[in-house]
């Protein structure tokens, strides 16, 4: 009996080698490709490392023909339901496993620009802090007094001040943004009543620039819009293509309603975006690697990510392209 047993044993191991070792070179081929296959493969591997014990367990006369019959429709019956459950299970763990994947690489992506984020502020807050602190010490120093500097020293300190308020605005609207917590009223909003304040409200830098500011749209369309957050989003892309268009240059802002819903433009004559640098414009503080080139995130480097997240909140879409002696951003929201 033990002998039998034994024999049995061997006969078994013998018919499984057989299915297993091809099987496990083929695994190891396999091992670059998809989840689902691997897992297929295993449990047809197994299946069939089965059937190859049976079979020579038959062929070593310990089992009758009847019951290998019944072996043979039943095991083959039981590898196919495991196979199909394989399958299942493994686009399951494929679907899981790129999901993932994606977040773990959002993950390094938010992490690599939360670390430029915080070094870029902190490089835009010393300079202007340290060229205030050496301006207040001078006065309470007594170190200027004539009326002319102690003056131009107020000012600039103003200037400074209002600076870095404007860079902190920005920063806490781009946390409601990322954060999710930025909630939008919206309503019907007449786009040229919001271009025309945006323009008026620029237009005293432009002059100071010797830049000229063009709406020349007839007819603008009412939008379905949060009226604060659209007004930004206009006045980031009049100041964006003001601060790079050169002096006795042209800014045009049109707009209209086609199939896919209303739009702005906002064109200037900066003498266009590196190629290399359009796909990361709208990234947050981006500053262009070509220092001859327009450099999109200079200053604070937040206005642009501002519009791309305001106006995704919209349901909308922004992008830019190089025109004719400069470059055009357009903002589409649906209809």
């Amino acid at each position: 009996m033990v002998r039998d047993l034994a024999l049995i044993l061997l006969a078994a191991l013998a018919g499984a080698l057989v299915v297993s070792l091809p099987g496990a070179v083929l695994l190891r081929a396999l091992q670059r490709r998809s989840i689902t296959l691997n897992i297929c493969v295993l449990l047809a591997i197994t299946v069939l490392a089965m059937l190859a014990g049976i079979v020579a367990v038959a062929n070593a006369m310990f089992l009758s023909p009847h019951d290998l019959r019944v072996v043979l429709l039943v095991v083959p019956m039981a590898g196919l339901v495991s196979l199909g459950m394989g399958w299942m299970l493994g686009r399951r763990l494929a679907r899981a496993a790129m999901w993932l994947a994606d977040a773990r690489e959002k993950e390094r992506q938010a992490e690599a620009s939360r670390r430029d984020l915080v070094a870029w502020v902190s490089h835009d807050l010393r300079t202007p802090l340290a060229g205030m602190r050496a301006m207040a010490e001078a006065l309470e120093d007594g170190v200027v007094s004539d009326p002319a500097t102690v003056s131009e020293y107020h000012r600039r300190i103003r200037a400074e001040t209002e600076r870095m308020a404007s860079l902190v605005d920005d920063l806490f609207e781009l946390s409601r943004i990322s954060s999710g917590t930025l909630r939008l009223k919206l309503a019907e909003v007449a786009l040229g009543d919001v271009v025309s304040d945006a323009v008026a409200a620029a237009e005293p830098m432009a002059a100071a620039r010797r830049i000229r500011l063009v709406s020349h749209t007839d007819q603008w369309p009412q939008v379905t819009a949060s009226a604060p957050e659209l007004s930004r989003i206009v006045a980031n892309l009049l100041l964006n293509a003001i601060r790079y268009t050169p002096s006795d240059g042209t800014v045009t802002v049109t707009g209209g309603r086609d199939g896919e819903g209303s739009w702005l433009a906002v064109s200037d004559t900066c003498g266009g975006i590196a190629e290399a640098d359009l796909p990361r414009v709208f990234d947050v503080a981006y500053r262009g690697g070509d220092a001859s080139a327009r450099t999109p995130g200079a200053g604070g480097g937040f206005g642009l990510a501002i519009v791309r997240g305001l106006v995704e909140a919209h349901g909308g879409r922004v992008a830019v392209e190089n025109v004719g002696g400069g470059c055009r951003f357009t903002v589409r929201l649906p209809a």
